[in-house]
């Protein structure tokens, strides 16, 4: 199939899905193509595993982040949402709504979702689709990977981390000192994972190395019961990074 023919089918499918003209779905299908050219390629970011950033706390991408990808800031993208019912409707519905009718990459439909619902208030900061509250934390330290996860799961330098709280430093030696446990997941890239379950909380390790032998630790601790356990949560994660931290200068 030629590519002039491939874009005609492209142009009519969204011509028969939108009920717009031949000539508005034509303008519509190469204002995506093109934006699609210029943005980042998905198959790259499709190798880098998909981090909470130290922003998660707010939920999902910024504006900023929205226009770069999308074309669009959040503005245009409630609008569309508003016109679609997107409240009543609900979450999933709105998200696949941006997936399919206006070709928003999945992820981000799920961020621009859930912007949108606490800027109308059917949601607050922290609070995931599903309900449940999430926090993330975290801090570049001055070490390696691999220094990261001696300070943290060898028995004989505990004793350095102790001003993080007894209550998450409990579990967190009891997740790590049980026969289930596979430890830290390292891969050849470098990026490595602890997971495991706190409380009926489920937490995740990330480490991710950066240039000059640093790496950015970062907790996400997820399945929060609301607001409260958040901040309660988010300053027993800060004071356990800033121990970690300390431990390693």
């Amino acid at each position: 199939m030629t590519r002039a023919r491939a874009l005609k089918q492209v142009i009519r499918a969204r011509a028969a899905r939108t009920g717009e003209r031949y000539t508005t779905a034509r303008r519509h299908v190469l204002e995506d193509s093109q934006q699609r050219s210029v943005a980042q390629p998905r198959a790259l970011a499709a190798l880098q595993p998909r981090i909470p950033s130290a922003a998660g706390s707010k939920g999902g991408p910024s504006d900023a982040s929205t226009i770069a990808k999308t074309g669009h800031g959040f503005d245009h993208w409630f609008a569309i949402l508003d016109r679609f019912d997107a409240v009543k409707k609900g979450h999933t519905a709105a998200a696949r709504h941006l997936r399919q009718a206006h070709h928003v990459d999945g992820w981000y439909a799920q961020g621009i979702t859930l912007a949108y619902e606490r800027a109308r208030g059917v949601r607050v900061a922290n609070q995931r689709f599903d309900g449940a509250f999430e926090v993330s934390v975290s801090k570049v330290i001055a070490a390696d990977a691999a220094a990261v996860i001696r300070a943290l799961t060898d028995p004989r330098r505990r004793w350095r981390l102790s001003g993080a709280g007894a209550e998450l430093l409990e579990a967190f030696w009891a997740a790590l000192d049980s026969p289930a446990s596979k430890g830290f997941v390292v891969r050849p890239d470098g990026l490595g994972r602890l997971r495991y379950q706190w409380d009926g909380t489920t937490v995740q390790l990330y480490l991710l190395p950066k240039p000059g032998g640093k790496v950015s630790v970062v907790a996400t601790n997820a399945k929060l019961e609301g607001p409260a356990m958040v901040e309660e949560r988010r300053a027993q994660w800060r004071a356990l990074l800033n121990a970690l931290a300390a431990s390693l200068t």
